[in-house]
């Protein structure tokens, strides 16, 4: 799919209650055969909240009551889903936050210390670390960092696996521990 264009958004925008029967050419189509077609434009708000336009067009004929009214039905279901789609995706967003917290919440002063150095040296969402290097660095036992890292795995914040002399590798999963991080900066 492509982008709708900016002159056509803001005519669809416009429109603050169900329009029938709208001729395309008035919407801005450029094309030689768009007056056989005819349009019905109806705005999805729910909640004070303009959502989009459903947008739905038929040659030859014009809309009927029926037609209209289906639409409506529409509107308010395709409405409906959209706010439940925005909604879970702040659901997850807040789950997301919250496990982080909590994982941060569980460090010792030393092991937040540790995971701070951990995520400034892995410059990014996933790399190798070599614990022992960053312990001497920081000037912390390398099993604070070690601890650090287990309990940000419980949590589901990051997946580490050893790389054996290399170091760790370390992938974060929930990227919400970044912004998390930087407040307590």
């Amino acid at each position: 799919g492509g982008f709708v264009d900016q002159m056509l958004n803001e005519r669809l925008l416009s429109v603050l209650s169900t329009k029938e029967n709208v001729n395309l050419a008035t919407l801005g189509f450029a094309e030689e055969n768009v007056r056989k077609f005819q349009a019905l434009l109806a705005p999805i708000d729910i909640g004070g909240e303009r959502l989009g336009t459903l947008f739905m067009y038929k040659s030859d004929n014009n809309y009927e009551i029926e037609d209209i009214i289906l639409c409506e039905y529409g509107t308010t279901v395709v409405g409906l889903e959209m706010m439940r789609a925005v909604t879970d995706e702040n659901a997850e967003e807040v789950r997301k936050q919250q496990i982080v917290k909590s994982a941060i919440s569980t460090l010792s002063s030393s092991e937040l210390e540790a995971i701070k150095h951990i995520f400034k040296e892995l410059d990014g969402e996933e790399g190798i670390l070599v614990a022992s290097k960053i312990a001497d660095k920081v000037g912390i036992t390398r099993s604070v960092i070690v601890n650090a890292l287990r309990k940000f795995e419980s949590a589901g914040v990051i997946e580490s696996r050893s790389s054996g002399m290399k170091g760790t590798y370390i992938k974060v999963i929930n990227d919400v521990v970044f912004d998390e991080l930087k407040k307590l900066d």
